[in-house]
């Protein structure tokens, strides 16, 4: 074999490993923008729930108040939840106030069953119905979200997809996971409940 030859099949042989190597590159920058891209669209949707629980809400406050004027503090502490939510910049604060405001949300919710009027209220059950179906959507949309989560963070933790993320410029993302305050069981306190009348 002549030296022309040996350099013609070492050139072949380098551009063949230098096309390889760019196309898995290639693929693997386009996979975290992928992800990335996925991770942001699925935040998006449960922001969208989250947005229209919000807006159900002051709805439904206002249904309750008028048969549970005295419990303050559960209207507040929604009022400071929904108020938390609406102020916060990244996705750990804003599922840290959708934690709180589920809390206060629970709250609200175990003043039906000492308002035998308010269960039978025929717009309190309207909304409430509106709020299950969103409470629904929300739960899809949250795993859907922390699905797409785990299929970036898995992917940017293995050896060249961290290569791969970095050059793109794609990082970690949070999961959306419940606060504690948001899991324990709701307390009421009925002090100078109105009669039934």
């Amino acid at each position: 074999m002549s030296i022309g030859k040996v350099l013609l099949v070492l050139l072949l042989s380098f551009f063949g490993v230098a096309a390889i190597g760019g196309g898995c590159a290639y693929s693997g920058y386009n996979r975290a923008i992928n992800y990335d891209e996925a991770v942001k669209g699925a935040w998006a949707e449960v922001d969208n729930q989250l947005q229209r629980r919000f807006e159900l809400i002051p709805n439904l406050v206002e249904t309750v108040k008028g048969f549970a004027s005295q419990e303050k503090d559960v209207f507040l502490g929604i009022a400071k939840a929904r108020e938390s939510y609406f102020k916060a910049k990244s996705v750990p604060q804003k599922a840290k106030a959708a934690g709180m405001f589920e809390s206060a949300l629970s709250r609200l919710l175990v003043l039906r069953e000492s308002y035998p009027q308010l269960k039978s209220n025929e717009s309190f059950l309207k909304l409430q119905d509106s709020l299950e179906g969103t409470e629904n959507r929300l739960a899809v949309a949250r795993k859907r979200y922390n699905d797409t989560v785990r299929l970036l963070n898995t992917f940017s933790r293995r050896l060249l997809g961290q290569l791969y993320a970095g050059w793109a410029g794609v990082e970690k993302a949070e999961y959306f996971e419940t606060s504690e305050e948001a899991k324990a069981t709701p307390k009421v306190s009925f002090t100078d409940k109105p009669k039934d009348g």
